[in-house]
């Protein structure tokens, strides 16, 4: 459920080419799933994260446990605990490429 609305979040506001990564199967990760998407600006950046946050509230009165990263809203991480969030900006989320470092190790 808290997946469902995390992933209606982005779409609310366009976030770009999402994808999940299930590491529920690996017991030596702290959380079930990574969400990782992107924007084409700081400002869709943080649009994507106030709507994640809005839709999580109001349907599941789901608060994120830790945000990093809105001061230069470049990446911005998102903690529900269970639920790690990754949004960037397109040229980073390239950059880091955590989905192949990620699929590699879970």
């Amino acid at each position: 459920m808290l997946l469902d609305k995390i992933i209606e979040g982005i779409q609310t506001v366009k976030g770009k080419d999402v994808s999940i990564i299930n590491l529920k199967n690996n017991k030596n990760f702290i959380c079930d799933y990574f969400v990782i998407c992107n924007g084409d600006s700081h400002n869709q950046v943080y649009a994507i994260f106030q709507s994640i946050e809005k839709i999580t509230i109001e349907n599941l009165e789901e608060k994120p446990w830790h945000v990093e990263g809105l001061k230069n809203r470049e990446w911005i991480l998102v903690d529900y605990i269970s639920i790690v969030v990754h949004i960037f900006q397109k040229q980073l989320r390239f950059y880091y490429d955590i989905e192949n470092l990620w699929n590699h190790n879970s």
